[in-house]
């Protein structure tokens, strides 16, 4: 099974899309990334070993437009039932949460709330979240803008009454800024995997089984 995991590296090395924008996963540290998941790409090459290439991206949905565009070899997205109609995913190597940001003066105290008539609710286009907004917003208005940074300052600047993202994002964008709450509670949890541009790639069974030792190992639960 390990030595399936060669076929990944079509062009002498290992070209594996990196998200920046989703800080639970992804840390940049000037020139250096840090996260479950560049600790799970520098394995990855060396364990086939070879160059790792990152391609770096600032939100999941370019990530996803770029999967037959030949730019990425290996990627990691979250599970979603649209997505594997064009992309194959292994099982997750872990789940995160997404929640919501709100102005510290709205009444808006809990995420059930925010599904309300007249409340705008901003997301980042082709993100798990706005997928799964896109399914469960009732009566709410959804308005999507770029990358995940891209929404939450658009946000900051008073588009919409809330703003959805992974919850260390949000932190990590506002920080302890006073004109915003983060909701506590989950909105979804997102499952992330490894994935293959093709969902027809055979050697999305290898990749899968090299998740499964991350996992089964420790190392995945050491790097995050």
């Amino acid at each position: 099974m390990r030595s399936k995991l060669a076929d990944l590296a079509r062009q002498g090395a290992l070209r594996i899309a990196i998200n920046t924008g989703n800080r639970a996963l992804v840390q940049v540290d000037g020139e250096d990334l840090t996260g479950v998941s560049p600790a799970l790409a520098k394995r990855l090459a060396a364990e086939i070993g070879v160059a790792m290439l990152p391609v770096i991206y600032d939100g999941a949905g370019k990530v996803f437009a770029d999967a037959d565009q030949d730019r990425w070899d290996v990627a990691f997205l979250a599970i979603d039932e649209k997505r594997a109609q064009k992309v194959a995913f292994t099982r997750p190597y872990i789940i995160i949460e997404a929640t919501y940001a709100v102005r510290a003066d709205t009444d808006l105290q809990f995420i059930e709330e925010v599904d309300s008539v007249g409340t705008r609710v901003l997301t980042s286009t082709g993100s798990a979240y706005d997928m799964h907004l896109s399914k469960t917003l009732n009566n709410a208005v959804l308005e999507r803008a770029g990358t995940p940074p891209e929404s939450f300052a658009d946000f900051r600047d008073g588009r919409c009454d809330a703003v959805a993202g992974v919850r260390e994002s949000l932190v990590d964008f506002f920080g302890d800024d006073p004109s915003v709450r983060i909701l506590p509670g989950v909105l979804a949890s997102v499952r992330q995997a490894m994935v293959l541009s093709s969902r027809d790639d055979p050697s999305i069974a290898a990749l899968d089984d090299f998740v499964r030792r991350a996992i089964d190992e420790g190392f995945v639960a050491a790097a995050t």
